[in-house]
């Protein structure tokens, strides 16, 4: 591992120029440009929003300022991890010539791919920041877990990313399979609601390693809750070894991808 973290910095600008290509390509024929970074995450809040509204309608209470800041603090990096994984799948059957005819660690097109992503997610958080401005939540000293919190969503969308960008070279369906995951996989992830409505038997939610890493950034950001360092211990460490388990799936099949293509 040591090993490929020195070959890994040694292409450092070549991660960073396909990372910046993958950007300008993205955004070079939109019309809003860099908002879409703000508006997908947008529309996954007033979708989180739209669901609150029906538990406080059938729960006979009014949707609370500080519910409409988890669920918005919890969608963008929700979104930034499943935009994560859908570049990855595609970071190399969408890369041939790069992969067939030039040398270099291979595991730089899906990492840029989550480069690309976190560049999203930062844009989207300066949008959340202003929101955070206006509705001014309680803050907590539990904020400063934030960076943590986000380095386990980015070690595991690498990890992800890896293990999917791999096998959408040898398997064509997984792409297919990748999108219909993600897509479901958020009614089983706390984005939309938190793990404490459904009481003692929310912990098993909290067994998807997501579910801790959300409900933390959530808990640092309105201050209601404190991080439990227990679940994120556990979340941490699922992430740290989806990335050793990423990186040696996609290292085992790196031989083979010229073939594949």
């Amino acid at each position: 591992m040591k090993e490929a973290l020195q070959e890994l910095y040694k292409y450092r600008e070549l991660l960073y120029m396909i990372t910046y290509r993958d950007i300008k390509v993205r955004y070079k024929q939109s019309v809003i440009g860099f908002l879409w970074a703000i508006l997908m995450p947008t529309l996954i809040v007033l979708a989180g929003v739209v669901v609150r509204l029906g538990f406080a309608a059938v729960a006979g209470k009014h949707l609370e300022t500080a519910e409409i800041v988890g669920v918005a603090t919890k969608s963008v990096p929700w979104a930034f991890l499943v935009s994560s994984i859908r570049f990855s799948c595609n970071s190399l059957t969408g890369n041939n010539p790069l992969v067939t005819k030039i040398y270099f660690p291979k595991e730089v097109l899906p990492l840029a791919a989550v480069l690309g992503s976190l560049f999203d997610f930062l844009v989207a958080v300066g949008g959340l920041v202003v929101l955070l401005v206006v509705i001014r939540p309680g803050w907590s000293i539990e904020i400063l877990w934030l960076p943590t919190l986000i380095l386990a969503l980015v070690l595991l969308a690498s990890g992800v990313g890896l293990m999917v960008s791999a096998a959408s070279l040898f398997f064509r369906d997984v792409k297919y399979i990748v999108d219909v995951v993600v897509t479901f996989a958020i009614f089983f992830t706390p984005v939309f609601y938190d793990v404490k409505m459904f009481g003692e038997k929310g912990k098993w939610l909290l067994l998807n390693p997501v579910a801790p890493i959300l409900e933390g950034i959530a808990g640092c950001v309105t201050g209601q809750q404190c991080l439990d360092l227990s679940w994120f211990a556990y979340s941490f460490a699922f992430s740290t070894l989806a990335l050793v388990g990423g990186y040696l799936f996609f290292k085992h099949l790196e031989p083979a991808f010229a073939e594949s293509i």
